[in-house]
């Protein structure tokens, strides 16, 4: 048997090609929309994709399932479990065989055999593989959003990001059973999650790749929480707020994702064009460091560093259905431009345009352009002016509820955008969150809205609290 785990940084994401080094047969289980990789790969192998599958209807990137099955001219499987309130619209128009509980299917002499695991979303399917050649019971469990390492797929997410209300004390319920179920297999079975370190997916993903049932049956409170009521109360509590694109990736991949094609490639543009693109509404994204934004930046541009973070946050606060172009450092520029367009296109971003280079913000100010900047203030500064200027405190809830600034205005970053009207336009408004990362943005936001005297509190809660200085709760 052939195994290669695909990871997405991005998305904290996993995927799986398996394969029958035997017979030349591979399956693909929960592939992102770059299905380019995994054709290279299995060819690399001489390997051919024959079927192509998916744990559940994800939220958190557009599934690349379908395309993936219509380009290798594979048996494409989806989920008949869950009832009728969440199934696979395009299942029928896509050639699709529906499967559920203890289905099964053969990739030469590799057996996946299906495990509905209902919790984390109604339809959820994990795989149990069995290599045939060697083996008469499976080694491994691709889990999904199932079961994590160190964690358990959250069940609230079908009522947060879906809005189907009412469904989070059941899902939880539900996800409960599922694990009581999983754990009557043998605590030597290999667990390959859909999700590492980093993902919304979940409260406290681990960053292994992989663990065992009785590794997790030890150390995984969800695992090893045996009262329905108390797990039910823990694995509702204290969910960070759903990125607000996963509420469109649930409908996409519920009613059927866009066929790509290809990953877009964005030219480069030049400076004339970044005015033209600004005033035709399009979105600018500035993927410079905060520091290299707050220096100096073009009015109007949305400032999202390129790093891991970057397709959650651009997901949360932007409209994927508007065309998008970027800045990006002059090093490595076309390299740095093809990251972030992949990175969008990953979770739904379709109309990509161009992108700038660094100097073409020289260019711009050259032109007569105004220039804008972001001051920095330390702890100190900023108590020193506290009760002059608005703080707003754009950090999550369970942040905000743990202590805050006195007189703070509280406005998570996700809906920053949307309300950023509350604030008052005259005066200096001071953006701060823990270390001063997602403030930046918050920052960003603020100007592009028409506030004119932003600053970033650069070192965040952290540095006040560590100052000793005054902290509601």
């Amino acid at each position: 048997m052939f195994l290669r785990r695909f990871y997405e940084d991005h998305l904290a994401q996993a995927s799986y090609l398996i394969g029958c080094e035997a017979s030349g047969e591979a399956v693909v289980v929960d592939a992102n929309r770059d299905v380019e990789q995994y054709v290279v790969a299995a060819a690399a192998e001489g390997l051919r994709i024959t079927h192509v599958t998916e744990t559940h209807i994800h939220a958190d990137f557009v599934s690349g399932s379908r395309e993936l099955a219509e380009r290798a001219g594979a048996t494409l499987l989806l989920s008949c479990a869950g009832g009728p309130a969440w199934q696979y619209a395009f299942a029928q128009d896509a050639g699709a065989r529906l499967i559920g509980d203890g289905a099964h299917f053969q990739v030469g002499a590799v057996r996946l055999d299906a495990m509905h695991t209902p919790g984390h979303t109604p339809e959820h399917l994990t795989f149990l593989v069995t290599d045939t050649a060697i083996a008469d019971r499976p080694l491994a469990a691709v889990t999904g959003d199932f079961v994590f390492v160190g964690d358990v797929g959250r069940p609230d997410l079908l009522e947060r990001a879906a809005h189907v209300a009412g469904t989070m004390e059941s899902s939880a319920r539900d996800l409960f059973r599922s694990i009581q179920q999983f754990k009557t297999l043998p605590d030597y079975l290999q667990l390959w999650p859909g999700h590492g370190a980093g993902s919304a997916c979940g409260k406290a993903l681990g960053a292994m790749p992989q663990s065992t049932l009785g590794y997790e049956r030890l150390f995984n409170w969800g695992l090893a929480e045996t009262d329905e009521e108390r797990f039910v109360r823990s694995v509702l509590d204290g969910q960070p707020d759903p990125p607000r694109y996963f509420a469109a990736m649930k409908r996409v991949n519920r009613d059927g994702p866009l066929v790509l094609g290809n990953l877009p490639h964005p030219e480069r543009l030049g400076a004339a064009r970044l005015r033209t693109a600004l005033e035709a509404g399009a979105t600018v994204i500035d993927t410079r460091h905060a520091a290299d934004f707050a220096a100096g930046h073009v009015p109007r541009t949305i400032n999202i560093p390129l790093n891991r973070s970057f397709a959650t946050w651009a997901g949360s606060l932007l409209p994927l259905d508007g065309a998008c172009h970027f800045i990006v450092d002059d090093d490595d520029a076309p390299v740095l431009a093809a990251r972030a367009a992949r990175a969008l296109a990953l979770i739904g971003f379709d109309h990509i345009g161009g992108y700038f280079g660094a100097e073409s913000i020289a260019e711009w100010h050259a032109a007569g352009g105004a220039i804008q900047t972001v001051p920095a203030l330390s702890a100190a500064e900023l108590r020193a002016r506290q009760g002059s200027v608005t703080v707003v405190d754009v950090r999550n809830d369970h942040e905000w509820h743990a202590g805050h600034l006195p007189g703070a205005r509280w406005i998570p970053l996700a809906t920053l955008a949307e309300r950023a009207d509350e604030l008052q336009s005259n005066g200096t408004v001071v953006v701060h969150c823990q270390g001063g990362t997602r403030s930046a943005i918050a920052a960003s936001l603020l100007l592009a809205a028409g506030h004119h005297d932003v600053a970033n509190l650069s070192g965040g809660f952290a540095e006040w609290a560590a100052a000793g200085f005054p902290v509601e709760r």
